[in-house]
C-alpha cells in the first residue's frame, strides 16, 4: 500500500497507539520521522525510540510514556503542513501551540527542529505538526 502522507502516518500511528495503550509502536523509518521522533523524545513525550535495521527501510520502534494513572502524555497530535496545502511561516510569525504548552514541528533550513528553537535561531519554514 502507497502512503502518501508518511508524517501523517507517523502521528495517526502514535495516536492510535496511545490511545489503545500499547507501551510500543513500529512504523516505518525514514530521516524525517527520525528527527520528529527526537523531538518528541527531547520534549518528553515518548519515553525512548529506537531504530530497527533490517536490510531495507529499517523500522522505528516508539516507546509510549504514561503517567502513573495510566493517561498517555500526549493529549492531542495534528498534522499542520499537508501534501496538498503546505503551510509556511517566517519567524516572526511561528505558531504558539496551547499559549506555549505544545509544541511546533517545523521543517527549517537548519533541520527539522521544534517552534522555540526556531525563534532562538530566526529561521522560519514548514509547520509540519502540533502536539499537546
Amino acid at each position: 500500500m502507497q502512503i502518501t502522507d508518511t508524517i501523517a502516518d507517523l502521528l495517526t500511528r502514535i495516536r492510535n497507539a496511545s490511545t489503545a495503550k500499547h507501551a510500543t509502536v513500529d512504523i516505518p523509518a525514514s530521516n524525517m520521522k527520525k528527527s520528529i521522533t527526537q523531538i518528541l523524545l527531547d520534549e518528553g513525550y515518548i519515553k525512548d525510540y529506537k531504530v530497527i535495521d533490517d536490510g531495507k527501510q529499517g523500522t522505528i520502534r516508539v516507546t509510549l510514556k504514561y503517567d502513573e494513572n495510566r493517561n498517555s502524555v500526549i493529549t492531542g497530535l495534528r498534522r499542520v503542513s499537508k501534501p496538498g496545502l503546505r503551510i509556511y511561516a517566517g519567524c516572526e510569525d511561528l505558531p504558539k501551540v496551547m499559549k506555549g504548552l505544545g509544541v511546533a514541528i517545523i521543517s527549517t533550513s537548519k533541520g527539522v527542529i521544534t517552534d522555540k528553537k526556531a525563534r532562538e535561531l530566526n529561521v522560519g519554514g514548514e509547520v509540519l505538526a502540533f502536539i499537546w
